[in-house]
């Protein structure tokens, strides 16, 4: 005779808690719906269905989700009224920001018709600064990378608003700031028809970029010429076809790039805007002479950032883009050979620069 013991572990984990009282209830309401409209076995084949009972639209909703075109609605909805708490409307802003990274869903704002109050958010008096802040940040991230948001969102001539949150002001604090450049950046880059508007009178947006570099806070500075060497890099032409045909341009996020190949280059117009509007000089300026930053304005050593990124501009521009310095604009040219002397050699000055040796070399007889 076999004896066998079975052994019982008692494990140190709790037992799991019991389901919520509101997913019971919606679960027994799927089930007795399940039941009701279900076809008894014994039925003949060409019984017709019972008569299809109402269900509950919040059981549906659980099981399939709503569609996300409904979601943007009520989100909008919600950003847009006065009545509602401010942690509420940017919440809100925060959920159509998580959708709208998907680019359906950013293509979607247009035929949805939120574009406008979106755009509004940024100048009506009801808006907070936290408000604005997530409003420029869901229209950031609807246009990067996406000609087609892009496109749709410039119908409204948004950049007169966009670079009026370079000023600093009261109304205009480092977070805005901040996303301000970043909303400026989606929108710029990659996307001529937008840096060609810089210009317009109404916008000056050259002269606003040239005055961000002196920013009470390092952040903005580091951020506005970060994009601003990014306008200027030259973009790789596209490689010529191989067929003698035109290929169909269909209609997609980016076919503005294949029906209009120029659209994405930037560096033409971003040169002259450096050029025309002092930008130059004030970067030079601003290396040169750097303003003090940080909390209380105390920090007056260089920033190694700043630093980096305003000398990669330079060698964009000189060596990449052919670009020449004024004769007059001795700064720059003046405060490299002072650091070159200060390093004690080019290999040093490479490395604090984030150059190779011949980029350096480049670099320093295009300053001669």
């Amino acid at each position: 005779m076999f004896c066998i013991t079975l052994k019982v572990h008692h494990y140190p984990f709790p037992p799991p808690p019991p389901p919520s009282t509101r997913h019971r209830i919606d679960m027994q309401s799927l089930l007795r719906w399940s039941i009701e409209n279900s076809t008894p076995l014994d039925s003949a084949p060409s019984a017709q269905p019972p008569a299809r009972k109402d269900l509950d639209p919040g059981v549906i909703d659980m099981i399939l989700g709503r569609p996300d075109a409904e979601l943007m609605k009520e989100d909008m909805s919600v950003a847009t009224d006065p009545s509602k708490p401010e942690d509420e409307r940017v919440a809100a802003l925060d959920h159509l920001e998580m959708l709208i990274e998907h680019i359906d869903n950013a293509n979607d704002l247009a035929k949805l018709k939120l574009w406008e109050p979106l755009h509004a958010l940024l100048t009506a008096s009801t808006s907070t600064l936290d408000i604005k802040m997530q409003a420029l940040w869901v229209i950031g991230t609807a246009v990067q990378n996406n000609p087609s948001a892009q496109d749709s969102y410039l119908t409204l001539n948004p950049l007169p608003t966009l670079i009026s949150f370079l000023t600093p002001s009261p109304a205009s604090t480092l977070q805005t700031r901040s996303k301000a450049i970043y909303t400026l950046s989606s929108l710029l880059k990659h996307n001529a028809p937008a840096v060609r508007a810089l210009d317009n009178p109404n916008v000056d947006g050259w002269t606003h970029l040239r005055s961000a570099l002196q920013d009470p806070e390092i952040t903005v500075r580091r951020k506005t010429v970060f994009l601003l060497g990014a306008l200027l890099l030259p973009s790789t032409p596209p490689a010529p076809s191989s067929s003698s045909l035109a290929e169909p341009i269909h209609d997609n996020s980016h076919a503005a790039y294949i029906s209009n190949p120029d659209r994405a280059s930037t560096s033409a117009l971003t040169m002259s805007g450096l050029e025309t509007h002092g930008v130059l000089q004030a970067l030079a300026q601003a290396l040169a002479n750097p303003l003090p930053y940080g909390e209380d304005g105390d920090a007056i050593e260089p920033d190694v950032a700043f630093e980096e990124t305003s000398v990669r501009l330079f060698h964009t521009y000189l060596v990449l883009c052919g670009g020449s310095l004024s004769e007059d604009n001795e700064t720059l040219r003046t405060w490299v050979r002072a650091e070159l002397a200060r390093e004690g050699g080019e290999k040093q000055l490479a490395d604090r620069w984030a150059l190779d040796g011949p980029e350096l070399k480049e670099l320093l007889a295009r300053l001669v």
